[in-house]
């Protein structure tokens, strides 16, 4: 595995076209070493194109991309220090557990002796010990995957590259899986760069994630920042839940003021300055509480209410122009407010993050 490098996988400029079709636009992008980094974004925004790239399964109409400081233009995939784990395992039938996790060992010429001390040093770290006899069909899926993993970082790769490798999975192996990974990328201190439309997935693997929309970068941060700090109205809306409300904004006497909802709504001074005219504001379900001793920051009637074993859901319908549909979300056990009641609701003053158009 390679070390001293901070930054492991750079790329500058990066453009892929297939016809009249640009795939990826412009994208500059890097992962440094020891890093759990993903590329989150809806289905067709060019994030598997980008990982082909790095892989060397596409090559970039323009721009460059490199791999611990190496430009990787004519470099076939084989001779990059990369594996790649794809949404299905690719297991071999024909072949044992064992067998698959030292194809590639055996494929670079490693003796059997070392081939077979590597297979269960992988295997025990994928929690698959004595794993090595069995047949990938008697597998269930979740270890079916953990083989899949083992196969790909037998190799000491610089770069583990995933292409959704979780999707195919429940919803509970899925997240046992998240846990997995984690634990597993610790362990190995490798890179890792993993491709996902699931926000959920990105949110709790990463160290940091570049959220992409139609070939482009639309930001780059930790998970907190990318939540808290959306830069775009688009990260605010694919990246988790959130209230995007139309307001507007004035500035007064060196003091802007945003509106939202006209008369009948609420107002708020932003945290961060913008200008005058129309704007966006997102605020996170989360980030409402019922009011008390009448520090509301606006009222309204409780239209639906979904239980949800740990948090409960509310649409409320503050009655002004745009604050029809709010959805509110209240954590823990408590549920105060039925359906057909009114309520008062206040939100932190650094909740609202604004957006001018």
């Amino acid at each position: 595995m390679t070390t001293g490098v901070d930054e492991l996988i750079a790329l500058d400029g990066v453009r892929k076209e297939f016809g009249d079709v640009i795939a990826v636009e412009e994208v500059d992008l890097s992962v440094n070493e020891g890093e759990f980094f993903s590329l989150v974004g809806p289905s067709g925004c060019g994030k598997t194109t980008t990982l082909r790239m790095i892989s060397g399964f596409e090559t970039p109409t323009r721009g460059s991309v490199h791999i611990d400081s190496r430009d990787m233009a004519g470099v076939p995939p084989d001779a990059r220090d990369t594996n790649l784990v794809f949404q299905h395992h690719s297991l071999f039938p024909h072949m044992t557990v064992g067998d698959n996790v030292a194809y590639g060992l055996e494929k670079s010429g490693v003796e059997q002796s070392e081939r077979e001390r590597y297979v269960k040093e992988y295997l025990e770290l994928v929690d698959l010990d004595g794993y090595e006899d069995r047949n990938p069909d008697d597998l269930s899926g979740g270890q079916q995957q953990r083989v899949a993993l083992a196969r790909a970082l037998v190799n000491e790769p610089s770069v583990l590259l995933f292409d959704e490798p979780l999707s195919s999975l429940d919803r509970k192996l899925r997240k046992q899986m998240q846990v997995e990974l984690r634990e597993i990328h610790e362990k190995t201190q490798g890179a890792f760069f993993y491709v996902t439309h699931d926000q959920e997935v990105a949110m709790t693997l990463s160290d940091r994630l570049a959220v992409m929309n139609e070939g482009r970068i639309e930001q780059v941060g930790t998970p907190e920042e990318i939540y808290r700090e959306p830069a775009s109205e688009f990260v605010a809306d694919f990246i988790g839940d959130t209230n995007l409300l139309d307001g507007r904004a004035t500035k007064e006497n060196g003091r802007t003021t945003v509106e939202v909802g006209g008369e009948d709504g609420f107002s708020f001074t932003p945290a961060e300055s913008v200008g005058d005219g129309d704007v966006t504001v997102s605020i996170r379900p989360e980030d409402f509480r019922l009011a008390e001793n009448g520090d509301a920051t606006f009222e309204g009637e409780i239209v639906e209410r979904y239980f949800q074993g740990d948090q409960t859901n509310y649409v409320v319908d503050a009655g002004a122009d745009g604050l029809s549909d709010v959805q509110v979300v209240m954590q823990g056990r408590d549920s105060p407010v039925s359906r057909g009641e009114r309520a008062g609701f206040a939100v932190a003053a650094d909740a609202p993050v604004v957006f001018e158009k």
